[in-house]
């Protein structure tokens, strides 16, 4: 009998092609930034694993350097999606980017680090109280 386990599910194939936006999403991708055989080619579930398993250079590359689409760029500066729209961050960056505003942080990109930070804090701290009530 062949059990659903969490590496089953996100592993699973599907029985349609992926697109493009979806699969550069999933990867973590700016998309206009890829290749355009990528941008206009549907892929298999196959494919996709095989990319996530041994990325080609390009893919390598990309994620070395960018450009980053957003949500990259949030996680790679500590910080939210929101707060890079708050601060007209609204375009993707490079890796070098990135780290001139981390080496130089503006008042805006430490406060939107910090409120994260205790964000993330709190949240930790109230699920472990409520572990501790059970």
């Amino acid at each position: 009998m062949n059990t659903v386990n969490e590496d089953n599910m996100l592993r699973a194939p599907s029985a349609t092609a992926m697109k493009p936006a979806t699969a550069a999403k999933k990867l973590g991708l700016y998309l206009p930034a890829t290749p355009e055989e990528f941008q206009r080619t549907a892929l298999t579930h196959d494919e996709f694993v095989a990319l996530q398993d041994n990325p080609p250079e390009w893919l390598a590359q990309l994620r070395r350097e960018g450009p980053h689409p957003r949500p990259e760029v949030a996680r790679r500066l500590g910080i939210t999606i929101a707060a890079l729209k708050r601060n007209d961050i609204d375009r993707p960056l490079t890796t070098k980017e990135i780290k001139e505003l981390l080496a130089d942080q503006p008042e805006w990109l430490r406060k939107a680090r910090t409120d994260l930070a205790n964000q993330r804090l709190e949240g930790a701290e109230s699920e472990g109280a409520e572990a501790s009530d059970e």
